[in-house]
Formats: structure tokens, sequence, C-alpha cells
């Protein structure tokens, strides 16, 4: 990863700086006015230290110094760049922890999630269905997708390839999807929903809304019955024989799909792209990741120097997807603008992360580093149908939330969701469900024993005790925790969209 100097030449280089051979050499007759700008001083003062050179050429300590930035600079980069990949392999990883290992087995959440799974941003409110497939191993595959249903397909890069059920082709009638991995050539096969992906992986997530008709301990094994009797995922080149479904319950199981923030997530990398096209990131990423030993079919070897500088970058890396995620500084993040704590996980609500025509690298940064599912669905809000959300970390004061002591929450009168909606508290380290003595930390419309203010308001508390009268509004925090928020309308109407109704900040109770 750098050149040294031979011994001879940092001899002689040595020599010529104590000799002071750096100073103004001879005018000779042919000659001209060279433009300090072009050239090298003898020494430059820089965040990375002084610079030294002789004529424009660097000393050998300088060119370490140099090395050693190039090489920190380019991991840091790789490593903010590739937070959806290796978000993506996290996922994928977590699901065949638990048995979820091949196409046809699915993770269902069949008592709807709770807090011991470690997944970015869950909600308590639908039923989960997720799985991946293996292009290269299955070929082309089946999606048997039952009605009812919302869900994306997400490729290894977490670029998003198509929606399912309501948002998608089957517009909610449910219908069979065919996947083609990268290398299919020719045409599909009729009958099916076809869809071509760009890598061998590819994330299947799906979720099942609870008829709110019934009630809920009949709506939640009504929703899985519907995925569990339905759904189905199989090889095109089984079709005559399906292997059977497989359903892994993964209510109140542990499993970890959450990104790591030290040296193994450029070892994650590295095995990621093992399994890949070779062309799937383009050269841009190719050489972003060459550039610090990450290449497809050659081992990820680093030497002490650079294990110790990807161990470096790791840890700056993961400083700017904290900082980026809490404190943005783009306003497309602020949903009220930036006097308002309140936030969008996409940035203007863009899902490819564009902006004039260029990569946002921050707001894409700041998604996946908290969240999971990438659709344009996701960010398209039409009165009174599917969901939208509101994410807040900081108080009215734009400080931190601190799970030692007492906050509240004002929802005006009149919440604007023609549903329900709801708020679920989230940790700040793993930006999954915070884990406290309460199972499921979600607290809203549906939440039984909720009260309303006269006025029609809601007062929602947030301590580790619950307030005097207050324990149907309450959800519990940690001390020497931070938490942070996000709410969730369902059915959000016209004053959610325009904004003329808007939550309230969350304020300290002195």
């Amino acid at each position: 990863m750098r050149t040294r100097f031979t011994l001879a030449c940092a001899v002689s280089l040595a020599a010529s700086l104590a000799s002071g051979a750096s100073a103004e050499p001879p005018r000779m007759k042919m000659a001209t006015e060279i433009p300090a700008s072009i050239t090298a001083p003898a020494t430059a003062m820089t965040s990375i230290g002084t610079l030294e050179y002789f004529d424009g050429v660097p000393s050998e300590t300088t060119v370490e110094k140099v090395y050693d930035y190039l090489d920190r600079s380019r991991a840091v980069n790789a490593f903010v760049n590739s937070i959806p990949m290796v978000s993506m392999y996290m996922l994928r990883r977590g699901q065949a922890a638990i048995g979820a290992d091949a196409s046809h087995k699915i993770a269902i959440w069949d008592d709807l999630m709770d807090s011991t799974s470690l997944l970015l941003t869950g909600n308590t409110s639908t039923m989960y269905a997720v799985g991946f497939l293996d292009l290269a191993k299955d070929g082309p595959t089946v999606i048997d997708l039952p009605p009812g249903m919302l869900g994306v397909l997400d490729d290894m890069a977490f670029r998003y390839m198509t929606d399912l059920g309501v948002a998608g082709p089957d517009k909610g009638e449910g219908g069979k999807y065919l996947i083609l991995p990268p290398e299919y050539e020719g045409d599909a096969p009729e009958g099916y929903f076809a869809v071509s992906s760009k890598t061998n992986g590819v994330w299947v997530f799906t979720r099942g809304y609870l008829d709110r008709k019934l009630p809920l301990e009949k709506a939640i094994p009504a929703a899985s019955a519907n995925i569990r009797n339905h759904l189905k995922v199989y090889p095109l080149s089984r079709k005559d024989g399906p292997p059977k479904t497989e359903f892994i319950n993964v209510s109140g199981k542990t499993m970890n799909t959450v990104l790591p923030n030290d040296y193994s997530f450029f070892e994650m990398l590295h095995d990621l792209i093992q399994g890949e096209p070779d062309d799937y990131l383009g050269p841009e990423a190719k050489g972003m990741m060459a550039a610090i030993g990450i290449e497809k079919g050659k081992p990820f070897e680093p030497d002490a120097r650079m294990k110790k500088i990807l161990t470096d970058a790791a840890a700056i890396g993961n400083a700017a997807a904290r900082a980026i995620s809490f404190f943005p500084r783009q306003r497309g993040n602020y949903i009220y603008g930036k006097d308002s704590a309140w936030m969008m996980a996409y940035a203007n609500k863009n899902t490819a992360f564009e902006r004039n025509g260029a990569y946002n690298l921050d707001a894409r940064a700041l998604f996946h580093f908290g969240y999971i599912v990438v659709s344009p669905a996701m960010a398209v809000t039409v009165p009174g149908k599917g969901s939208d959300y509101g994410l807040i970390a900081l108080d009215s004061r734009k400080r931190p939330l601190d799970g030692s002591k007492t906050y509240r929450l004002r929802m005006p009168p009149g919440v604007p969701a023609k549903d329900f909606w709801a708020l679920t508290m989230y940790d700040t380290q793993t930006r999954s469900q915070l884990q406290t003595d309460q199972q499921y930390p979600t607290l809203g419309s549906q939440t039984e024993g909720i009260e309303k203010n006269a006025d029609g308001s809601y007062d929602v508390y947030f301590a580790p005790n619950p307030p005097k009268g207050k324990e149907g509004n309450w959800l519990q925090t940690i001390p020497g925790k931070s938490w942070w928020l996000a709410l969730r309308m369902y059915g959000p109407l016209q004053p959610w969209i325009d904004q003329t109704w808007r939550p309230g900040e969350i304020e300290l109770v002195e």
C-alpha cells in the first residue's frame, strides 16, 4: 500500500536538506517566471503535520505521512459509502443465523416484532415476513405473493428493484413474480411479473397489515395465516414440484442484523463482493475498494500497518455516520425546518439519494445507517393511504435525549391518521427498538389505557418511571442511555401532508 525510498535515496535527500540545498537556485539564462501556485515549498504546515520537500520532491517522512493519510481517507470513504452493502450483508447473515438460510425459508414475526430483534427501526404494528434469494444457486426464482401484502425487493447494494403487493404491479391482488439473475438471457416465460436483478442476492421484504376490524388477538393470527398459507418461494426450475416454503417464527428470538462499526466491517465487505458479479458496483466503487485491498477473487490480507489504518478508519467512519444521522447538515432532512428537531429518513423524500443529478452522499449514509427498505413508495404520501414517518432524536433545545430525565411530547388535537398513529422508541446505539421492561416500546392511538387531554390532545411521557397518574401515556427510558423516536402515521390525512398539523417538540420536564 505504500512506496518506500531506497536507502540511497533517503540518505541523498536527507543530505540535500541538511546542507541547505533547498535555498533559491541560481537564475539561468533560459528561464521564465514560475508561479508559486504550481510549486511545492520547502516546508508546508498541514493538518497531517509538516510536509518537507527538496525542490518539489517529498522527503521520506512526508511520503509516509501522505500514504497513511491517503489509505485512511480512502478507507473512511469506503466505510461510509459501503454502509448500504454491509447493512444488506448483515440482514442476510442475521436471517441465516436463525434458520432462514435458503430462498424457500422465510423469517416471520408471528406475534409481531418486539425489542429482542436487533433490526433497524422495526415496528411493532405490522407483521414482517422476510427472506433472501440466491440466484447464483437457484437461477430464476418465483415469489408467489398472496393478496393484501406490501413489500419490496432490494439488491445486495440496497438498490430498489420493484415493489410487491399494494404498491407493486399486482396492485395488492397477489401474483407470481419471477426474479431473473444477472446473467439471464432471453425472454422471461409468460404469466409472471418479471424482474431483473443486478446481484445474485436479493432481499425479499414483505409485511402484512392487521385487519383493524378485528380485535388484536384475532387480527395477529389472521395476518400470520395469510402469509403462511399463501406465500411461496421456489426456483422456476422446480415449478412442477416446488419445495415447501418453510417459515421460521422470529418473535421473541434474538437476531442481530445491524452492521458493525469496527474492523470487521471491511472483512464483511470483502466477503460480500466475492459472491456477486464483478461489475455490479461499477468502476468507481471497485477502485475505492481495491485501493484498500478489497478485490473480487483475491484474499483480503492487510499487513499490520494497514490493519491499524483500517481500524482507525472504521472508528472515524462510525463517528461520521452518527454525526450525519443525529445532526444532519442539509435542510432536506428536516420536516419543519431547522428550528424543529423532527426529521425524515429520506432527504427531500428522494429514495434514489440524488440531488441535482448527483448522489447525495450524506443522505444515503444517513438513511442506511439507521433504516432499511428502499422503495419510492416509502416516500409517496397519499391522503388516507399507506403510512408516513417523522423521526426525532433531540429535545426542543437540540440536546440529545437523556434516559435519566423526564420528557413530554404533546400530540395536538385531531391527529390526522385515518387508521392509527404510533410512537416507537429506539436505541441510539443499535437503531433498533429500545430494550426496556416494556416488551413493545410503542405507544399510540391503539394503546389500551392511553388518555386524552380535555382539548383532545395527547401528552406522552418518557422517563425511567411513569409520572404519577400518567401510566397509560408513558414509555420507559433507561438512565445512562439515550433514545430516539419514530412517529408512524398510518393512513396520513391532508393536515399531516400539508403540515397544517404537526407534532410538538420533545420538552424536558424540569
